[in-house]
């Protein structure tokens, strides 16, 4: 508390010296304002506030206690002022005391006995107060209780002055302990006192023996006047008559202030009472004070000054004091059960749980209240749990939306486990995952998600003070805070250790009901058919994806990791560890399982536009779709202390490595879907035209725009992604997998590998059907047109239009598959080479025989298609066309051969400008 006054200064006292309880009057400056502000007064070091009385800011009475010091200040101390100071002091004097057994020849006043213990002053009979030690040695008391001796020594006192005194109950109450050696040190000292008080009577005659003579004189000379005045002989006695003179004045002036009298003492009994009531302020007053301090919440001084009543009258046998006293235990009664409901009432937060603990416990309250508290809030504790399961139970019912509610826990708002625990740690997911700072998640937030939350910031809210409470009332600092171990502390820390078995369980049952909380809402496949109905009741449609599941996890590490810091014992927190284990197994299923999802519905992004290497930018998607899944089950995966590898189970291997080769086969599915889907399958898909750099030398002409792909074009756009993620995506993801810690990541990339060079080969085949049917179809039709034979024709003048065509459509398939990928050429002509040089090979045999000159004409066109498309011949092209000339008759004789090579010659000349594809510069030689 804050001084607002000057410090308290004295500046006098009256009188400034005298014997210890002397009664001072202190005057000067500051001196409080009021009796409840007046905490410290000391006189010559003594300390005298039991019986200062506070008069006015100026002026305090009280008396003077014994002390140390002869001389001293006088130091006032005030709540409003503090510790004061002094300009005068005290001059302590010390008396000699006459005992009540030794004589003195002069009059002995009565003194005033002060009783410290019930501030009171007693004018009592010097012979009522009891001498110095009589037998001179230490009083050394046993534990012989006063009842023992009462029924030893029925009707005897071990009082000495009493007439029923027993020496040896004096004895065996104050000296049972004593050693014998002592009592003869005792027996020798009363005989020195017996002899004392023989010589002390000798003294005493002699120091007055001046008064009896004095006295002696003054009776001797009142003797003689008698014997002069003999009126007694008529009158009586001189004494008779004085005698009878005052016996009349007396009845006389009875008879005159009879009523006076009778005024004055019941203004004295009045005077009495009111110093009763005035001495005994504190205890008449206690009640009142009790009930107004209870009111302002001051319950330290309700204590205090209850335990100074009980000490003062708890065992007083006056009936006013008993019936005040009983009026106080009665306040002291209704504040415990005040106290003792405030404790119980929740929520409350630790200090005050601990004050009312502590208030309790100095009342003397029935029971364990520490107990009842740990019980009350351990209920509290799992009926919050259950409170915010049904909320968003209902919340559920009333509205099929799956967004989250703002976190009101009975409109107790609090900030959210993952900002209070760690604000650095914010959730990273990717860009779908709202900022730390930025609340407005928790609207987006589905009502599971949201629901975790709030059931983890109600652990994480009450569970440390629940445990540091236990923490407290174990080691007894819950009713000490000085520490100091009376015998009520330890009584309660025995208690605390009995009850450490039932403490463990109520720990194991707010976990486990936390567990089987979130169990029921996220994985309520775990649970018991019975655990359903208490924990479950979600709807099962609700699933939730990996990015949410992620947050979870992060949730439930970060719960784990505060309590864990309370140093709760691990096996309290397995539960915990076990559900973490089991979330991240279903967060890494479910996230592989939305994956192959999406993945299938990339299809829908493909636009058909290639780049240089002749693939769109689905296998590009496609990888990095996969790669940020990867990147998002980091967290998943990875092992923080004291967890489970995710992989450590075989039945978890199996099952992500299945997942994992159904993702790669979900994608080779999407591209078999593209390469055949008509154009108006797919509403949502953008087919804009091929994108050609008309710049780079190894491309055509860019392509007209608008343009939309034909059958054949898809075929080859989706041969050439084929190409490509057999030779780079698939072997890139499987790194990726290996970096994660995936499992039989080569078996993965092996198993796709494999499945998309099946499509490869099944849509290049068809492919080559689609382009090599026409092409071959035509020959025959083509080398016989016009009802040419073999054995009747005319000198050849040079190549036909047939194959001329023929060569023109070979031409026209290299430049549709050069404008999507110059990688594809080679083994697109290869193939329909073969096909053509096989059919014409074959309608060569069938010819039965050759005239000279259309040997010469069948020679010429075999080895004009020959050279022609000599980059990309195979070994099966070839032996087509070894086996076409073996077919033919040889040349005999210069002249035909001359005729050929000049023809060959007009050919290469006259078609030189469509042969220029087939040149070896403009693409790599197929690989025989």
């Amino acid at each position: 508390m804050s001084r607002t006054r000057q410090p308290p200064l004295v500046t006098g006292i009256s009188p400034n010296e005298g014997y210890p309880w002397t009664k001072v009057t202190i005057r000067g400056e500051n001196l409080g304002t009021g009796s409840m502000d007046l905490i410290g007064l000391t006189i010559c070091g003594h300390n005298c506030l039991l019986t200062a009385e506070w008069i006015s800011a100026s002026k305090i009475v009280c008396r003077v206690g014994p002390a140390k010091d002869d001389k001293g200040d006088i130091i006032v101390t005030t709540k409003s002022g503090g510790k004061g100071t002094s300009t005068v002091s005290f001059k302590l004097m010390k008396q000699e005391k006459i005992g009540i057994l030794e004589q003195s020849a002069v009059w002995v006043e009565e003194m005033n006995y002060y009783d410290m213990r019930t501030d009171r002053n007693k004018g009592i009979s010097p012979l009522s107060l009891r001498p110095a030690n009589p037998l001179g040695i230490d009083i050394d008391k046993g534990r012989i209780l006063q009842k023992d001796l009462e029924g030893l020594f029925q009707g005897m006192s071990g009082d000495f002055t009493s007439e029923k005194f027993s020496a040896t109950w004096y004895l065996i109450e104050n000296h049972s302990a004593t050693s014998f050696d002592q009592l003869k040190v005792a027996a020798n000292y009363l005989r020195k006192q017996a002899n004392k008080k023989n010589e002390g009577s000798l003294a005493y005659v002699k120091g007055g023996l001046s008064t009896f003579f004095e006295a002696q004189d003054a009776l001797s000379a009142i003797h003689q006047k008698l014997e002069v005045d003999g009126t007694e002989k008529v009158e009586g006695s001189m004494t008779q008559r004085l005698e009878n003179v005052l016996n009349r004045a007396s009845n006389t002036a009875d008879t005159l202030f009879q009523e006076v009298l009778g005024r004055k003492d019941k203004a004295d009994s009045t005077r009495n009472a009111l110093n009763v009531l005035q001495r005994f302020k504190f205890l008449f007053n206690l009640p009142l004070n009790i009930e107004r301090n209870i009111q302002k919440g001051d319950y330290d001084v309700v204590i205090n000054d209850y335990e100074k009543a009980k000490s003062l009258f708890g065992k007083t046998e006056v009936r006013v004091f008993q019936k005040v006293y009983a009026e106080v235990e009665t306040r002291i009664d209704s504040l415990r059960v005040r106290l003792m409901n405030k404790l119980l009432e929740m929520p409350s937060n630790l200090h005050d749980q601990k004050r009312y603990i502590r208030y309790l416990s100095d009342l003397h309250a029935p029971g364990d209240p520490a107990w009842q508290c740990i019980m009350a809030q351990h209920k509290w504790i799992l009926q919050l749990m259950q409170n915010c399961r049904e909320k968003y139970i209902k919340g559920q019912k009333g509205s099929t939306m799956l967004l989250g509610p703002m976190l009101d826990l009975d409109s107790d708002v609090r900030p959210s486990p993952i900002s209070r625990l760690t604000q650095a740690g914010s959730v990273k997911r990717a860009s779908s995952f709202q900022s730390s700072r930025d609340d407005s998640w928790r609207f987006k937030a589905p009502q599971p998600v949201t629901f975790v939350d709030n059931l983890t910031e109600i652990v994480i809210s009450q569970l440390p003070n629940f445990w540091k409470l236990w923490i407290s009332y174990v080691n007894g600092s819950l009713f000490s805070e000085t520490g100091e171990k009376s015998g009520s502390v330890e009584k309660f820390k025995k208690n605390a250790r009995s009850r450490q078995n039932d403490f463990k369980k109520m720990i194991q049952e707010i976990i486990n009901s936390l567990v089987k909380l979130i169990r029921g809402a996220l994985l309520p496949s775990s649970l018991a058919e019975v655990e359903l109905r208490q924990y479950g009741g979600w709807e099962s449609k609700m699933e939730l994806s990996g990015q949410w599941l992620t947050h979870i996890i992060h949730t439930m590490r970060l719960n784990y990791e505060s309590l864990t810091a309370l140093e709760i014992p691990n096996d309290l927190l397995q539960a915990i560890q076990e559900l973490i284990l089991d979330l991240r197994v279903h967060c890494l299923i479910i996230t592989l399982q939305q994956t192959a999802d999406d993945v299938k519905r990339l299809a829908e992004k493909e636009d058909w536009i290639v780049d240089n290497e002749g693939t769109t930018s689905l296998p590009a998607q496609f990888e990095h779709h996969v790669v940020q899944t990867l990147q998002s089950l980091k967290e998943t995966i990875d092992c923080k202390p004291g967890e489970t590898n995710i992989f450590q189970h075989e039945k978890n291997q199996q099952h992500v490595y299945e997942l994992s080769i159904n993702i790669m086969k979900t994608f080779i599915d999407s591209l078999e879907y593209l390469s055949t889907k008509a154009d108006g399958d797919l509403d949502s898909m953008h087919l804009s035209g091929l994108s050609v750099d008309m710049s780079s030398p190894d491309l055509l002409a860019s392509i007209l725009e608008n343009f939309s792909p034909t059958p054949e074009q898809k075929l080859l756009i989706v041969l050439s992604n084929c190409e490509y993620l057999a030779h780079h995506t698939f072997k890139n993801l499987a790194q990726h997998f290996e970096m994660h810690a995936f499992h039989g990541t080569e078996k993965i990339a092996q198993v796709s590998i494999d499945t998309v060079k099946n499509l490869d080969q099944h849509l290049f085949e068809t492919y080559i059907e689609l382009k090599a049917d026409p092409i071959v179809g035509s020959l025959e039709p083509g080398i016989y047109a016009g009802y040419f034979d073999w054995k009747d024709c005319l000198v050849p003048t040079g190549v036909r239009t047939y194959l001329k065509e023929a060569l023109v459509n070979i031409i026209a398939v290299h430049a549709e598959v050069f404008t999507i990928s110059k990688e594809l050429v080679p083994r697109v002509l290869s193939r329909i080479i073969e096909a053509v040089t096989e059919e014409l090979s074959r309608l060569m045999q069938c010819v039965s025989s050759f005239s000279r000159n259309g040997a010469l004409q069948a020679r010429l066109e075999i080895c004009a298609l020959k050279d022609a498309v000599a980059s990309f011949l195979t070994p099966e092209s070839n032996y087509s066309f070894k086996q076409a000339l073996e077919a033919l008759p040889q040349l005999s004789n210069g002249a035909d051969k001359k005729l050929l090579e000049e023809l060959l010659n007009k050919f290469k000349s006259s078609m030189h400008l469509q042969l220029t594809c087939f040149r070896p510069s403009t693409r790599s030689m197929v690989k025989t």
